[in-house]
């Protein structure tokens, strides 16, 4: 491939978008080293956390989300403006061969623009129901990336010939944890303590936060320790709550180094983002998934519903309220505390589900597109 030749992943703004980008990208240098890899990501803070240590070049766009008020609208379309300005300097100075969507708001115009100049795209649609911008650029592709044959009932007829069947793509460190008890030392954990995880992805989750605290008090967790990812917004609070029950528990922000939290992770509680999905089932962690509950589509509960129905999880519903999920959780996450078997028979039935060599399918997805001429 020629030394110029770039191939651009568009999009960010939490990590279910980004991460399953880096592990493509990591796929695709391993196969072509000198393929220039450019994400287009978004001005969120998150993006740098996650970009800068993965050692891809980025470049933020000025895109925000949509908006349904007046003055949004006005802010999102002179973003758009903006970001297509940019875009057109980019793609005029580039030598772009491939274009990956990886969902949400800031992938919609570099895909459109990479699309009508005629260069290969395909999109990540990792969530079992397309979101609205996948949904927007499917027929500007030549292949759409999908983690659940459920997804087909959710695409028109004419673009379900472009399904590819890759899994989510996870980061290569994912697919082969290292030792519990070297992963358990550098997160200051005790390696012969079972661990149960709560987790509400990337930027935490506050319904999650607060339900498992108020679920654990008073429960006995003999043989058992927690490791509580709260994100950076909530991990003070977080800390705080656990002080004033009187529960010991290894709070952290956010970590990249997810090997580490599943290497430990004997059960996990967690939200059903794609990404989250993928890496329990491809880790084999049993697990109890609270669907994020304000998406107006409710996406993550049929995430959530793939995994439950194959056995590998428990689907409790995100009330919004301590106290109600609290009591949903509990007499869920307490016997599973003491069940070794479900645990291990949980364990089964999602690595059956797994596909942890996703991000190389999908990275064969590009050769094809690219050898394809479209």
């Amino acid at each position: 491939m020629a030394e110029s030749k770039t191939i651009v992943l568009a999009g960010g703004g939490t990590g279910g978008h980004l991460y399953p980008g880096v592990a493509v990208a990591e796929a695709l240098r391993r196969r072509m080293s000198d393929l220039r890899i450019l994400f287009l990501c978004t001005e969120r803070e998150i993006d740098k956390v996650i970009l800068g240590p993965a050692g891809f070049e980025f470049i933020a766009q000025p895109i925000v989300p949509p908006a349904t008020s007046i003055s949004g609208l006005l802010k999102f379309w002179r973003a758009w403006r903006e970001t297509k300005d940019m875009l057109r300097a980019l793609f005029k100075r580039e030598s772009v061969t491939a274009a990956i969507g990886l969902g949400g708001f800031a992938a919609g115009a570099a895909i459109r623009m990479a699309a009508s100049r005629k260069i290969p795209c395909a999109l990540l649609n990792p969530d079992v129901i397309p979101g609205k911008a996948n949904q927007f650029l499917m027929s500007s592709v030549q292949a759409v990336c999908c983690q659940f044959e459920l997804t087909r009932e959710y695409i028109s007829a004419a673009n379900r010939p472009k399904m590819k069947m890759t899994g989510c793509p996870i980061r290569s460190e994912l697919r082969e944890l290292p030792p519990r008890e070297a992963a358990a030392g550098r997160l200051s954990l005790d390696p012969m303590l079972r661990t149960l995880v709560i987790t509400g992805a990337s930027l935490g989750a506050q319904t999650v936060n607060e339900a498992a605290v108020k679920m654990l008090t008073g429960m006995t967790l003999d043989g058992w320790q927690v490791l509580h990812l709260a994100g950076r917004e909530h991990a003070a609070a977080v800390r705080t709550s656990y002080r004033e029950v009187e529960i010991v528990a290894r709070v952290i922000d956010f970590t990249p180094a997810m090997a580490d939290v599943w290497a430990v992770a004997d059960l996990a509680i967690s939200r059903a983002g794609a990404s989250s999905c993928a890496e329990l089932t491809a880790c084999g962690i049993p697990s109890i998934l609270m669907p994020y509950p304000f998406h107006k589509d409710m996406h993550q509960r049929l995430n959530a519903q793939v995994l439950a129905g194959a056995g590998a999880a428990v689907r409790v519903r995100d009330r919004k309220d301590p106290a109600r999920n609290a009591a949903k959780l509990r007499p869920i996450v307490e016997p599973l505390l003491h069940d070794g078997d479900r645990r291990r028979s949980m364990s089964e039935a999602a690595r059956k589900l797994g596909k942890p060599d996703a991000a190389e399918r999908v990275a064969d997805v590009i050769g094809e597109i690219l050898a394809s001429g479209r």
